[in-house]
Formats: C-alpha cells, structure tokens, sequence
C-alpha cells in the first residue's frame, strides 16, 4: 500500500511539473535592458492580453509558460519601446502633404522644391516646411519678392523648420489683411524700408493660419497613419504629441478604438480659448491608447528665428530681445486656473527670460500642491540663477537633444560665450530634477530616436561634429538616455506604472534592435536599426 502512494505522490508531482501557464507569446533567447528600477537585464518574458506576465531567464520562463508562438531573437537586443516625450506627430503626416523643405541648403532649392511640387500636385494654397535661413550661405531671413514673381495669383506660405516663422508671399499677406501697418503683440511682422518682407514671427502667423485650407477628414485620417507608420520604423510606441486641437484628439480616439491606429497617444491640447473652455472643467479622459491631461501652452519664440525672449539683448541682433508668446499676466492666470484641476501644464520655453517667467509661475501656483509633473518643454537657455528652480518635485524639464546639436553652429552668436554655458545644459538638468524626459520635436528635428540617443551621448551631429563634442560636460550617459527615452518620459506622462520598462503587468511594448546600443561603440549607434516593433505585444513593424 505504501509503495503504491509513493508512485502515485510522483506521478502527481510529475504531471504537476509539466503543467504549463498558456500565454499569447514567449520571447527568448534575448539581452533585454528592463530598465525597471535596478536597471537589470533578462533573457525572456511571457506575454498574455497585450501585457508582460513574466519576465526572467530563458530556461525558467520556457519552463513555465507555453505558446504558439514563441519568438527565439538568437541574442538580439530587447528594448522597451521608445517614447518620444516632445513632438509634433499630427503634424508630421500633415507635412507629407505639404512641400518638404527640410534639408534644404539655398533659397535657390527652396523655390525648386515649390516648383517641383506645385508641378505635380497643382494646389490652390501652396504650403511648405523646413527651411532654415542658417543652413545657407547667406545666413538672413528670405524675401518674398522671388515668390510674388513666380507665384503672384497662388497663396503660399512656407514655414520655418522650428514653426516660429513664416514666409508669405504677397497674395498670402493680401488674403489675409497683413499690410505694413499690422500690429501684433508677442511677435513680428517685418519690415524693411518700411515694405513687407514676407517674414512673419511667432502670433502674426496666426492671420495666416485663419486663411489656410484645413485638410479634410480623409486627409487627416491620411496624415496620422502615414505618421504612425514612421514613427513604428523607429520603434516608437508612444508620442507625446505637443499641440492639439480637440477635434484631432477626438479623431485619434476614434481612429484607436477602431484599430485603425495603434500607436499609444500622450495627446497635449493647444492653448486656445476653444479648447481651454472645451477641456477645462472635465476631468483628463484616458484609455490604454490615449491620455488627454494636458495643456500645452507657448511660452516664447525660437532662437533660430530671434523670437526666444532673452533677459539681455541678442548677441548679433542689437536692442533685439525676442518675444513672449504668451504674456507673463496670461501666463499666471492660466497657471492658477490649471493649478486648480487635474490637468498638467506643459510650457514651451526657450530664452532665459521664459524660462524664468514660467518657473517662477509654476512655483508660485503650485506652492504647497505635490506630485503635479508640470513640465518645461525645451528648459533651452537658463540663466546661472535659475537653475534652482529645477529643485521640484512639481517640475519636469523635457528636452530634446538634436537641438543642441542642430544649434551648435550659430548659438553662440545668438548668446554670446557667457550665456551659451546655461544653455543646452540636459545633464545639470537632470542632476537638479532627478528625471529628464528626451523627445526630438520631429518634424522640427527627425523622427529617429537614435539621433536622440547619439546627441545625449556624443553631443555630435550626424557627421560626428565636433570632435570632442558640443559642451561634453552636459552628456548623459547612456543609461541615463535610455530612462530618458522610456521609463522617465513615461514618469513625465503619469504612466510609469504602464509603460517604460518590461516589468511584470505592463503593456508589452517592446523593440527588437540590430544593435546593441549600451555597447557598440559609440561613432555606430547612428547606424542601429529596429527590426520589429510590438505594440501590446502584437508586432506592428
């Protein structure tokens, strides 16, 4: 009697050890950076409705889960999937609809690119992005004289690559009641020998805006597909998108819940009076997909166009001081209207003087209040004084890194030696806050997280310019840039408990990489490539 429960307790165990949790899919055979808390690796993880349900070694995880389908990634790199924590993902498909100017090295190809599109698409208002006047030879802003000779019965509008200026031509300035004697606060109609340019700065641009078709729904439902396709070639699986209007948030809400778009959406809600009175007494709405708890409100300019308002003059620009966007008065009342929901407040700041206006605004109205994340979109240019201020908890600076390295030609001149020395200044940033959300502000900069990467770590450009790299002193490192890019942007969102590392119960978003970043050397992180892409652990590249 005892021999047979001896063989019938084994058989017991036995088959109890062969039972096996069936999951969706199984991943192994990896070197997964987590980029939990340790900031430890794995070599597995088991997936089950769109979520990490274990993660571990390969033998332990292939032991205790079984699935259909089980991908072997022969010792690749695993990643979370990245977060751009700043860009403009609407915008970049609406671009692709648009004369893409980016790159260009003359306004002498700018007017070939018109050309060239208005040939083929033939548009009634000709639109166009990306040209910067400091690219060229001559380094001024252009005229619209060529323009109006060209094109004198076509509107046209073309916007610099930062979004702070236009060039207009004359039926534009014409259909949109501009004339030598328009004046608008917070920016810049520019003259010269007291005629229009064609230059506009920062609010002016607003005029033209009224008078630009708007894309229809076909086209916007275009234009956010042909975005997520490039941004999941990227291995991005969360955009924080930094300006939208209730209409397209509304939209990409629809788009998620019909599977049509699968990408998640950190959507900010640009500061209109519409949008304000729609949002404001609701409480932020959030799905798995999309998270709407933010405004996002324009400080000042951009220092490529001299519209970042600086404490003292520019440097190459006499008298010239820049402009708030949003006056310091607006700025308070809004700040103390936001302070008083649950909404974040995320403020594009460039100059030192906007940056100070809208720290010193965050501290005062949310003195007392705790956990807020409110966030200072660029923290560009700080005065020496200033950088305390970044000592709150209420405070996160949100950065882009390819700035510094698209700046670093002509930011001196703009600064001066002196003042340079606060600007671009991610790792006493990071030193003072404690987190540093990275984004890139495509379509301003490229999409490609991996120029991100490579400008916090190298502080060089594409051509690995300069040689001992732009302020080195202000690199991170790269595990600091990896947080960057996923767990401490996904802080800066209220989403650390979802998304940002591969840990047990989060959405399994992942990317599976060519290259391993945290140890190739550091001249070929350009050249990485993400190989797939997984979204809720369904590959979506």
């Amino acid at each position: 009697m005892t021999k047979k429960l001896l063989i019938l307790s084994l058989l017991i165990v036995c088959f109890s050890c062969t039972q096996k949790e069936t999951v969706d899919s199984i991943v192994f055979n990896a070197k997964i950076y987590t980029v939990d808390e340790n900031f430890s690796n794995a070599e597995a993880f088991a997936v089950k409705d769109g979520k990490f349900v274990a993660v571990g070694n390969t033998s332990d995880i292939l032991a205790s889960y079984e699935a259909e389908n089980k991908i072997d990634v022969a010792g690749k790199t695993i990643f979370p999937g990245f977060i751009d924590a700043h860009c403009h993902f609407y915008r970049l498909g609406t671009n692709k609809q648009s004369v893409d100017l980016i790159g260009t090295q003359s306004f002498e190809e700018v007017i070939q690119r018109i050309f060239d599109f208005q040939e083929e698409k033939n548009v009634p208002f000709i639109t166009g992005r990306g040209w910067d006047q400091n690219d060229w030879e001559v380094k001024e802003f252009p005229t619209k004289d060529r323009l109006d000779k060209l094109f004198p019965n076509t509107p046209i509008a073309l916007t610099r690559v930062d979004g702070h200026a236009y060039l207009v031509n004359q039926k534009a300035l014409d259909m949109a009641g501009i004339t030598p004697e328009t004046k608008v606060p917070g920016g810049e109609v520019q003259l010269k020998d007291g005629k229009l340019t064609g230059i506009l700065v920062d609010n002016p641009m607003d005029m033209i805006d009224k008078i630009i078709p708007q894309p229809n729904r076909a086209q916007q439902i275009q234009a956010l597909q042909d975005a997520q396709g490039e941004c999941f070639s990227y291995g991005l699986t969360t955009v924080n998108d930094a300006g939208l209007d209730k209409n397209v948030i509304n939209l990409i809400d629809s788009l998620q819940k019909a599977e049509t778009l699968k990408i998640r959406v950190y959507a900010m809600i640009s500061n209109t009076p519409e949008n304000v009175a729609y949002y404001i007494d609701k409480e932020p709405y959030k799905t798995d997909y999309l998270n709407v708890c933010s405004f996002k409100v324009y400080g000042d300019g951009a220092l490529g166009s001299r519209g970042a308002a600086l404490k003292e003059p520019y440097s190459d620009h006499d008298n010239h001081f820049g402009a708030m966007v949003t006056s310091p008065a607006e700025l308070s009342k809004l700040a103390a209207r936001i302070a008083k929901t649950k909404y974040q407040m995320n403020t594009h700041a460039i100059g030192d003087s906007a940056n100070y206006q809208v720290l010193k605004t965050y501290a005062k109205v949310l003195e007392g209040q705790t956990n807020r994340r409110w966030k200072i979109e660029h923290a560009q240019v700080i005065d020496e004084p200033d950088f305390d201020i970044f000592k709150n908890e209420n405070i996160i600076p949100s950065v882009q890194p390819t700035h510094a390295t698209s700046d670093m030609y002509w930011a001196g001149e703009r600064l001066g030696a002196e003042r340079e020395k606060g600007a671009y200044a991610y790792k006493r940033l990071l030193d003072l806050s404690g987190k540093l959300a990275l984004g890139t502000d495509f379509p301003v900069e490229y999409v490609s997280p991996f120029k991100t990467f490579y400008a916090a770590v190298a502080r060089k450009d594409s051509e690995h310019y300069p040689e001992g790299g732009y302020q080195k002193e202000n690199a991170l490192s790269r595990e600091e840039t990896l947080k960057g890019m996923t767990i401490w942007a996904a802080y800066s969102n209220f989403e650390e408990n979802e998304k940002g590392s591969i840990e047990t119960g989060k959405f399994a978003d992942f990317i599976i990489l060519d290259k391993n970043l945290m140890e190739i050397p550091e001249k070929d992180i350009l050249d990485a490539k993400v190989l797939e892409t997984y979204v809720a652990g369904k590959k979506v590249k």
